[in-house]
C-alpha cells in the first residue's frame, strides 16, 4: 500500500530553497514537465508553487539568509504545529523557526530532530500540500541519512508515531502499514563535515532517461542509475545550483 494523498504525520510538501529561482524553474520544468506559478500576492514574498498540470507538487523560493545553502526541504502534516514542536523538543530536537502563520494557507514551523537533520512542519488549512503523491513527475519516497539510527527510530516514533520496518541493510518509515520513506545510516560512506539530512525522491517513468536528460541540463548524476535488490530503480542528481535529489521509478 502507498500514500496518495497528504496525511498527518506523513510527507506533505517538499519546497527547493535556492540561489538562483530563474534556473531552478527552467531545470525543473524540462526535467519533470513542472509549471511555474508565482503568487502575485506581495505578502507572498514570490513564492512560486511548481505545478504538473492542475497539481501543486513542490514549492521554490530564493533563500531567505545568506549562509543558507541551496536544498530541498521535506514538509511533514501534522494536525496542530504547536503542540507538535512541544514533542519535537522534548524528544531532544530543536526549533529553528517558531511557528508562524501563512496566510490563510496553514502554520508551520521548521525544527531539527536529535541528530541535527532539518524538516518543517505543516497544519493546513486551506492548503494541504501536493496534489499527487507516487504518480510520475511528484513526490514518491523521503529519505533520512543520519549517523545515528537508534536515535532517529526512537525521535520519530515519539514525534510522528511512525511505523518501523527494520531490514538487514535499510529502514523504512510508515504510516498503518503504509512506507512513505526510509532511513539510510551515513557510517563512513559521508565526509564528516556532511550533516544529516532529509531528501525527496521524485517518481518517474523512466530513471535513466530522467539522469540522462538531467545530466543534459546540467546537472551532477551523483548516483547513476542502480537497481536496488527488492526495491526500485534509483538514481540521485544534484542540480546545477547544488540540491540534491533523487527520482525512484514509479511505483504500481
Amino acid at each position: 500500500m502507498k500514500i496518495t494523498e497528504p496525511t498527518v504525520g506523513g510527507p506533505c510538501w517538499v519546497e527547493l530553497g535556492t540561489s538562483d529561482p530563474a534556473a531552478a524553474k527552467q531545470f525543473y520544468g524540462e526535467l519533470f514537465g513542472w509549471r511555474a506559478e508565482t503568487d502575485p500576492n506581495p505578502e507572498a514574498g514570490g513564492y512560486t508553487s511548481m505545478m504538473l498540470d492542475t497539481a501543486p507538487v513542490a514549492g521554490l523560493t530564493a533563500l531567505y539568509a545568506p549562509g543558507q545553502p541551496t536544498a530541498w526541504t521535506v514538509s511533514f502534516a501534522t494536525a496542530a504545529v504547536d503542540a507538535t514542536v512541544v514533542v519535537v523538543t522534548a524528544a531532544g530536537g530543536h526549533v529553528l523557526m517558531e511557528p508562524m502563520e501563512v496566510l490563510d494557507l496553514g502554520r508551520f514551523a521548521v525544527v531539527q530532530d536529535s541528530s541535527g537533520a532539518a524538516f518543517s512542519l505543516w497544519q493546513a488549512r486551506t492548503f494541504k500540500g501536493v496534489g499527487l503523491l507516487n504518480e510520475p513527475g511528484s513526490l514518491g519516497w523521503v529519505e533520512l541519512a543520519t549517523r545515528d539510527p537508534a536515535g532517529a527510530v526512537a525521535f520519530y516514533t515519539r514525534v510522528f508515531g511512525w511505523s518501523v520496518n527494520e531490514g538487514e541493510t535499510y529502514t523504512q518509515w510508515g504510516l498503518d502499514g503504509r512506507d512513505f520513506g526510509g532511513m539510510l545510516d551515513m557510517g563512513d560512506r559521508f565526509p564528516p563535515e556532511v550533516p544529516p539530512y532529509w531528501m525527496p525522491y521524485f517518481a518517474v517513468a523512466d530513471v535513466d532517461l530522467t539522469a540522462e536528460r538531467a545530466a543534459a541540463l546540467g546537472a551532477t548524476v551523483m548516483l547513476p542509475p542502480v537497481q536496488l535488490s527488492g526495491g526500485p530503480r534509483l538514481a540521485v542528481i544534484r542540480d546545477a545550483q547544488g540540491a540534491a535529489f533523487g527520482v525512484h521509478l514509479a511505483r504500481d
